[in-house]
């Protein structure tokens, strides 16, 4: 059985973590073909509003991630960056949320090695279970058009106020990308019921060890949740 460990942590207070998360991610977007993620940048190491999750397989390797971003009201959300050129107004929906604690799910990845186990929707649910610890009452997305069942399942819906009816040419002429909004990340009420008290769990219980059923059979994931407080 494969057993992973899913890691949270704190961009600058893990530049190492940091670097092996984007090796990895940028990596498989080169195997993709695409090169012009512009969240592929580095700036969001050097963020305190920065928090991610990393997938470790048995030896240490980083086989996944996903990050979330905190909207600080300086620096713009990976998403404005991505497509808030093409419409200004997804800066100003992000805005109406910033008061009650909003940010986003990005920076979405894993190995081929690890490819079609199932660790992107666990790690989404994970991405989502954590931000009761950085007091977000909202989450912002931005996914293709292959990942939109997976996102809409956890409870995010799509911002068709925004680009071409939610769509956007991104990030080629090859991808259809939308912006989607957590309608509650506390209440998670627009979740399906399974992945809801998936998250749930997670969010009340930071560290565990749990049997998780994939498409090509069980896998065992060590939970280590509770971001860090570098003391």
């Amino acid at each position: 059985m494969i057993k992973l460990t899913f890691r949270s942590f704190t961009a600058i207070k893990e530049p190492e973590t940091c670097e092996r998360y984007l090796a990895g991610h940028v990596q498989v977007l080169k195997d993709y073909g695409i090169t012009n993620i512009t969240t592929n940048n580095r700036q969001w190491m050097s963020l305190p509003t920065v928090h991610g999750i990393v997938a470790e397989a048995e030896d240490g390797t980083v086989v996944g991630g996903v990050r979330v971003h905190i909207a600080d009201g300086v620096h713009p959300l990976p998403v404005e960056d991505a497509v808030g050129y093409m419409d200004p107004f997804v800066s100003k929906v992000i805005n109406q949320y910033f008061d009650d604690g909003t940010g986003e799910l990005c920076g979405l990845w894993n190995a081929k090695s690890v490819a079609g186990i199932g660790i992107s929707i666990l790690l989404v649910r994970a991405g989502i279970a954590i931000v009761n610890q950085i007091r977000l009452a909202s989450l912002f997305t931005i996914c293709a058009d292959y990942t939109m069942p997976m996102v809409r399942k956890v409870g995010f819906v799509v911002e068709d106020s925004l680009g071409n009816a939610g769509e956007f040419v991104y990030p080629n002429e090859n991808y259809i990308a939308r912006v989607l909004r957590k309608m509650n990340a506390e209440t998670l009420e627009t979740a399906e019921a399974f992945d809801r008290e998936r998250i749930f769990d997670l969010r009340n219980n930071p560290q565990q060890i749990t049997i998780e059923t994939g498409p090509k059979g069980d896998l065992e994931v060590d939970y280590q949740l509770v971001i860090p407080t570098y003391e």
